[in-house]
């Protein structure tokens, strides 16, 4: 059955995070404090509609964030993250703000019979097909106001200044590939920048249920990073499960990436859940990762890959809990916090201390839930699980969860 009419999606969240770093406040050698204090704004806004169009369905798609103002330049302080640049220097212990603009995309679906459907997407500014989920759409992740510190391993390509995917998918299972721009996103985070298609990636996706989906993808990056010459590859699987409860959800996902850059091949892993009873949810995440030591011990100097570049491996833990505690005009409004554990290499004790412990205490805010859900599981070209047929796309968004939060 057709619609004739647009069918209309939100969903947002807006965490405003004080942010205590482990560490020593000043150390020898380097002229960037750890230990830092910090109060800023993790945030963002998606509003999705969809359309039938030419025996498929159109959806357009727009996420915004305000990161620029409420982060600032360079970025909100997390001990051992790494990725992009600031004022000529790697972003080193600093997760970067994402663009204003994080996607503007066109998707469009329609059947190709005998099971199979074909799914078509551009994007000035969108997600290429690599990675699991993009962490701040995963259940799992969904009240956690910090980025993982395996970010860039896993699904920093969320936010790509040019992509066109093309993807198939019959029954549970689905392959799409991408050409997107690979260079990292600049220190402008205002504009909206287009590039050329100068990288590429393949992702297989199968979901067997809507509680289960596992993906297995592969992509070489042009340049990626502004300061590192040398392109990368980037190899990652990921399986997540979710299951919607009377008055809540439990969601769980754990992956595993590898990136190969000219001198180095590094690797991470990263578990994490999200369990909501009620009003409360509690929250964990365990990252195993390889860390380039000389980019972290020397973060005032720009460095150049070489060969028998050092590397050590970092453990990150954090538990955290949030309870909702008003809900005017349906916005959810919680309080929150989190604490984080280090198992922290040898050679990086001096500078980050041989125990550090970082922890947030933050205010949550999301938008009225829509119709549909919230956006969560998905990503940009997601298509129906296996079992939708084209005729009810309208009823149910691609990839969407119909888990209605409270």
């Amino acid at each position: 059955m057709a619609t004739e009419s647009w069918q209309f999606m939100q969903d947002g969240v807006l965490f405003a995070t004080f942010n205590r770093q482990g560490g020593p406040r000043q150390l020898p050698f380097s002229l960037i404090p750890r230990g830092e204090t910090d109060f800023h704004s993790q945030n963002w806004y998606m509003l999705m509609a969809t359309h039938d169009l030419a025996r498929g369905v159109l959806t357009l798609t727009g996420m915004i964030s305000l990161e620029p103002a409420t982060v600032g330049a360079r970025g909100y302080g997390e001990l051992f993250q790494m990725g992009e640049a600031y004022h000529g220097l790697e972003n080193i212990d600093r997760q970067h703000p994402h663009d204003l603009f994080m996607q503007l995309g066109a998707i469009w679906r329609t059947p190709l019979g005998n099971g199979f459907s074909l799914t078509l997407a551009g994007a000035p500014v969108g997600e290429a097909a690599l990675g699991p989920v993009a962490y701040m759409h995963r259940a799992s992740a969904s009240e956690n106001p910090i980025a993982p510190v395996s970010h860039h391993t896993f699904d920093s390509t969320h936010v790509t200044q040019g992509v066109v995917t093309a993807g198939i998918d019959r029954g549970a299972w689905t392959i799409e590939s991408s050409a997107f721009h690979g260079r990292e996103p600049d220190e402008d985070r205002w504009n909206l920048e287009t590039h050329g298609l100068d990288s590429y990636s393949v992702r297989v996706g199968y979901r067997p249920s809507p509680a289960w989906a596992a993906q297995f993808s592969h992509g070489f990056l042009k340049q990626p990073e502004q300061l590192e010459p040398g392109d990368q590859r980037r190899t990652n699987g990921s399986l997540s499960w979710f299951r919607e409860r009377e008055n809540g959800f439990i969601a769980v996902s754990t992956m595993y990436g590898r990136v190969q850059r000219t001198f180095t091949n590094t690797w991470a892993t990263l578990s994490e859940a999200t369990a909501q009873l009620g009003e409360t949810s509690v929250y964990g995440r365990v990252e195993e990762l390889q860390v380039e030591t000389e980019h972290l011990l020397f973060p005032t100097v720009v460095h150049r890959p070489h060969p028998g570049e050092l590397l050590d491996r970092l453990g990150v833990f954090t538990v955290g809990a949030v309870r909702n505690l008003w809900h005017p005009a349906g916005f959810d409004v919680g309080m929150g916090g989190d604490v984080v554990f280090y198992a922290v290499p040898a050679l990086l004790q001096l500078q980050r201390g041989v125990h550090p412990v970082s922890f947030h205490l933050f205010m949550r805010v999301r938008p009225p839930v829509s119709k549909m859900g919230r956006m969560w599981n998905r990503t940009m070209t997601d298509p129906m699980a296996g079992e939708h047929d084209m005729a009810g796309m309208h009823h149910a968004t691609a990839g969407q969860l119909p888990f209605r939060q409270r």
